[in-house]
């Protein structure tokens, strides 16, 4: 995998705020409401303990007091959770509870920097927090009398009734949770970022592909936005849409990369479907019409073809039917002249069995020599090249190929691969078209003004 750019990493979690938030607002009220609503309360009662002189026959703690006391504080923490201990605690407070669940519910604590053990008890029922931790108390300075035989346990402060309860951690454990949801979604959006391979506008997007971005085309969403019957040829009826002006700098770009030798044909290809080559096609065919020139456009995958849909033609005689007849005959119905001044259309007619080979037909060839004498542009909508050869055999015989991919739905691999089967066969690669960039992300035009011509100036 190639090194993660910060910068874009960041941008990308900025489009994907809307979920961060989601999910750590989430955490953060699932947190409150099993704080406040199903977490049980809990209070806590403590009581502390001096350890004092060993023996009765002097009137002070000796140094040999200290250091058993000291030598004997682990040993009495255990003690005090040990089964008799707790076992005359539940016996003396006829309390329901087992040895191992009492203990649960027990804290030893050694003060720092002194003998003195402190003993907590935390409990739902405040009143008898207070009494286990006295009773603990008693029972245990008992059990060191009669095991010991020594009596140097003094109980210096008894248990209180709690008023507050203890575990009362809505407010921080809200914050934790919060915090942690924050973690998780970033860390799952930083995963997919990672590991997905699909195309994104970036500013150096051209030096990760290693091809000219010759064209930035934005998600058409024209019907939403409008609420109107769904159109594709959008560069003919919103000239002034954002979309519209994409495309004319498509054409523009191509225009300007073919100084030295005018533009004759045009292969627009792509690495899988539904990446918009069809509609990529027939807005530059529209976008070329509306300079004055005479366009046509040849829908040359006579697999899934589908311009005669978008401009709504008859698709009974169309490119296979003429590669099966007399070229003479190009004029006898298969040119359709479409709704756009100056732009002419050959569909992909009638689907064949072998459309590789009349693709590679001498025949084929032919055509294409006398299209370029009756047109000043010939723009031909190939296959995608995934596991096709179609577009492949046509990219040799055009002078330039476009390569069309989708923001979100190509791979750098799968457009890679394209690439190389077009140099393979030394196709004259004018560059790639970047289609479906969400344009209210404002990272190819900016502020994204909804704006669209009317009707009339189509």
């Amino acid at each position: 995998m190639e090194e993660i750019n910060i910068k874009d990493f960041f941008k990308f979690l900025l489009e994907n705020i809307a979920a961060i938030l989601i999910v750590s607002f989430a955490f953060l009220m699932i947190s409150f409401i099993y704080s406040k609503y199903i977490k049980e309360p809990l209070y806590e009662a403590n009581t502390t303990l001096l350890l004092t002189k060993v023996t009765t026959d002097e009137t002070s703690i000796n140094s040999n007091d200290i250091n058993l006391n000291k030598s004997l504080v682990s040993t009495y923490s255990e003690l005090i959770k040990s089964r008799r201990v707790l076992n005359d605690v539940i016996e003396s407070l006829d309390i329901n509870y087992s040895v191992s669940d009492l203990a649960k519910n027990i804290n030893i604590q050694l003060v720092s920097n002194t003998e003195m053990l402190k003993i907590s008890v935390r409990n739902p029922d405040a009143e008898l927090s207070k009494s286990i931790a006295n009773k603990t108390a008693e029972s245990f300075s008992i059990a060191v009398s009669e095991i010991y035989g020594i009596n140097n346990i003094k109980i210096v402060d008894e248990a209180i009734t709690p008023k507050t309860v203890a575990n009362n951690t809505t407010q921080k454990d809200a914050m934790i949770s919060f915090m942690l949801g924050l973690i998780i979604i970033i860390s799952i959006l930083f995963i997919i970022y990672y590991f997905d391979d699909t195309i994104k506008y970036t500013d150096n997007l051209e030096e990760e592909l290693k091809i000219p971005i010759v064209g930035k085309i934005g998600l058409n969403d024209i019907k939403r936005r409008d609420n109107i019957a769904h159109t594709e040829l959008i560069v003919s009826k919103y000239p002034k849409s954002l979309i519209s002006e994409g495309i004319k700098t498509l054409r523009t770009n191509l225009q300007f990369s073919s100084v030295d030798k005018k533009l004759d044909t045009l292969l627009i290809t792509s690495s899988i479907p539904g990446e918009g080559k069809s509609f990529i096609s027939a807005n530059l065919a529209i976008a070329f019409a509306q300079t004055g020139i005479k366009v046509l456009v040849v829908d040359c995958d006579m697999r899934k073809g589908r311009q005669h849909k978008i401009f709504n033609v008859s698709n009974k005689e169309g490119l296979s039917n003429l590669l099966i007849d007399d070229l003479n005959n190009l004029n006898s119905g298969y040119i359709k002249k479409t709704s756009v001044k100056n732009l002419y259309l050959l569909t992909c007619g009638t689907i064949p069995p072998n459309p590789s080979e009349l693709l590679n037909s001498e025949k084929n060839k032919e055509l294409i020599t006398k299209l370029k004498v009756k047109y000043d542009l010939v723009i031909f909508d190939g296959v995608p090249c995934n596991g096709l050869s179609d577009s492949i055999i046509m990219s040799r015989l055009v002078d330039k190929t476009l390569i069309v991919s989708a923001e979100g739905k190509t791979t750098k691999a799968l457009l890679d691969s394209t690439k190389k089967a077009l140099e393979s066969v030394n196709a004259n690669i004018a560059g790639d078209v970047l289609n479906k960039i969400d344009m209210n992300a404002g990272r190819v035009y900016g502020k994204y003004y909804s704006y669209y011509g009317d009707k009339k100036n189509g």
